[in-house]
């Protein structure tokens, strides 16, 4: 295996979904296809080298929300600065989680919800501070 191709979602209100990941993140438009038989829209979505697939279904179940539920847990993006971008998603209206320390790596990470509520989560590239790092590793 050599890396992630894409990552499909599927989302109750295909036109909310959209605007938010294309008109509030920023993630680039590779196609849209609607496919009449199954009445069902596919947005491919370009996230550096890898892709969205976001798919609207005619009452789709709901997604299981305990946060300790069998399946996937969130869908996390690696990112330069974390408070530039925080700042633009609270901007845009979108509540994230206050920003933490994964202690493990001393890289900072947050929380926010997409429109159905799936947890998407920003990872600092870089730890802010390598002393801060070194000391929580000692």
């Amino acid at each position: 295996m050599l890396t992630i191709h894409h990552i499909a979602i599927i989302c109750s209100d295909y036109d909310r979904s959209k605007h938010f990941y294309v008109n509030l993140l920023g993630f680039p438009v590779i196609r849209e296809t609607y496919r009449a038989a199954r009445q069902s829209y596919k947005l491919d979505l370009q996230v550096g080298t890898a892709q969205i697939e976001l798919f609207s279904f005619p009452q789709p179940p709901a997604r299981v929300n305990n946060p300790e539920a069998c399946g996937l847990r969130h869908l996390s993006f690696e990112v330069d600065d974390l408070d530039a971008i925080v700042a633009d998603l609270n901007a845009k209206g979108i509540v994230t989680e206050p920003i933490r320390l994964d202690e493990l790596t001393g890289k900072r990470f947050t929380f926010f919800p997409d429109p159905d509520g799936l947890p998407l989560e920003l990872y600092e590239a870089e730890a802010k501070d390598s002393s801060l790092m070194a000391s929580q590793l000692c």
